[in-house]
């Protein structure tokens, strides 16, 4: 059975920075490509980043250059750094793999960032 455990949210002033973290278990996770999402109120979850099984990544633009998506394969464990957190990132933030997996949902990690 696949679980995903998000941690590391948290309330931050703009500005701030948090480090977001996701253990998985039950898959196999060094070959599949990871994603974190995120979901604000009222609006549809996106996609922030991604970290393929080479160690590749993309960002959103939203975040690009703040947000920075890193792995550890023996930890079993995908990273999201966000520094320079603005407002509107405010959001509970899942990891999945990529594309997602609808059954591997997590319960995700509340970020929010006030001004």
């Amino acid at each position: 059975q696949v679980q995903l455990v998000e941690s590391g949210g948290g309330l931050v002033q703009a500005g701030g920075s948090l480090r977001l973290s996701c253990a998985a278990s039950g898959v196999k996770f060094s070959f599949n490509t990871m994603g974190w999402y995120r979901q604000a109120p009222g609006k549809q979850r996106e996609m922030v980043a991604l970290i393929t099984s080479g160690g590749s990544t993309n960002y959103a633009d939203s975040v690009k250059g703040r947000f920075t998506i890193t792995r550890d394969n023996a930890k079993n464990t995908v990273y999201l750094q966000m520094n320079s957190l603005k407002p509107e990132d405010t959001a509970v933030y899942y990891c999945n793999v990529v594309p997602f997996t609808r059954n591997y949902w997590g319960q995700g990690t509340q970020v929010t960032v006030s001004s």
